[in-house]
């Protein structure tokens, strides 16, 4: 089997009224991601999807476009697809860097890979670790009235556990995170994610003064590149630690452990390049004796289904204990797939068709793309 083309789609999908996003990253309306559709000679196409932001990996709809076309596209034509290993050799041999992008070409050579044997992904991966994948929802950073509804909006639809964004002031933050602790009541585990908007100082400070609401974990509390950092404020209290974009290379991965700096990762394709890089990284906290959890930058349908896969085929992937965000869907106006994703809540179930196990929808497609 040869790859014959790679087609790039820009696509840009609102959020629904309501649910835009505030984090310490600024505001998330729109995504304008692009959509990757693999040609092969054998008549089998495979799907994926970069979930990309400039502020996040400094990647955007452009620069993909442009390096698929002008760089992964000719590096790649004429190989076979399910030779996954090479593939990334290749896209990491022509470009440093762009995760999400490489992750959009890999991730359809699974689907490939899958479907040349009527397979699911999960199975190629080594089977299921589990059935369902826990899930929490997200309150953004808004103001104690409206940080309140949205939990209870959460609450409604049954979910059981509920993330809140911190990390833009000290007093603000604690605010809003004990009046989210006052809607959910005691047994409704709480994280919260300060997208790395708090400084060190800050850290210590709102994690003490939170110290009686029990919070299940704190996500990327602090700026990466300070492991040493991050290890001090870990040592300091007993809130278990999440990296999040303190890790998306293997070597972050080394370097958190080595220097026991979290106590969780948060793992997902999209940032890490890929699915088989990911599972590298699962590989890492596994020797640490690490748990790991799904992430996300808010994946339409394509790239909500591989994290599902990831999050089924590896037992360190600890959904029970700390849940998932593959949850874009929720808060997008589309998916772009034919079938949508159950995803709950409470949780959401993995898809069983071959490959990713989800197919592109062609009405949806035309009226989301962008030229």
């Amino acid at each position: 089997m040869k790859i014959t083309r790679i087609e790039t789609i820009p696509v840009c999908v609102p959020l629904k009224k309501g649910m835009t996003t505030k984090t310490a990253h600024g505001e998330h309306v729109t995504s304008p991601y692009v959509i990757v559709r693999v040609h092969t000679d054998e008549g089998i196409t495979g799907i994926g999807e970069a979930t990309v932001s400039q502020l996040w990996s400094g990647e955007n709809q452009s620069t993909t476009l442009a390096v698929l076309k002008e760089l992964i596209e000719p590096a790649l034509l004429g190989r076979d697809p399910r030779n996954i290993t090479q593939i990334r050799r290749t896209m990491d041999m022509v470009l440093k860097l762009h995760p999400f992008t490489k992750a959009a070409v890999e991730m359809a050579m699974w689907d490939i890979a899958g479907k040349a044997v009527n397979l699911p992904v999960y199975q190629l991966l080594g089977g299921k670790a589990r059935d369902k994948v826990r899930i929490k929802l997200v309150v953004w950073a808004r103001d104690i009235e409206g940080s309140r509804a949205m939990a209870e909006q959460h609450l409604a639809l049954g979910v059981t556990c509920v993330k809140v964004k911190t990390g833009i002031d000290p007093v603000s933050d604690v605010a809003r995170v004990r009046a989210v602790r006052e809607v959910c009541g005691p047994d409704i585990p709480l994280t919260i994610d300060s997208n790395c908007g708090w400084t060190l100082q800050q850290a210590k400070y709102c994690l003490r003064e939170l110290a009686d609401v029990k919070l299940l974990l704190a996500e990327q509390p602090i700026p990466p590149g300070d492991h040493a950092a991050m290890a001090e404020l870990r040592h300091e209290t007993t809130t278990p630690i999440m990296a999040d974009e303190s890790l998306f290379t293997l070597q972050d991965a080394w370097l958190l452990s080595t220097h026991r700096a979290v106590d969780i990762f948060s793992i997902y394709p999209g940032k890490h390049g890929g699915i088989s890089a990911t599972a590298d990284i699962v590989a890492i906290a596994r020797a640490a004796g690490l748990r790991c959890t799904i992430g996300s930058n808010l994946e339409l349908g394509i790239g909500t289904a591989a994290m599902l896969h990831v999050a089924a085929a590896f037992p360190e992937v600890d959904t029970d204990a700390f849940p998932a965000d593959t949850i874009g869907p929720f808060y997008h106006e589309a998916d772009l797939i034919t079938t949508p994703l159950n995803l709950g809540p409470p949780a959401a179930f993995i898809p069983d068709g071959p490959g990713l196990g989800v197919e592109l929808d062609e009405d949806q497609l035309k009226h989301w793309r962008v030229d």
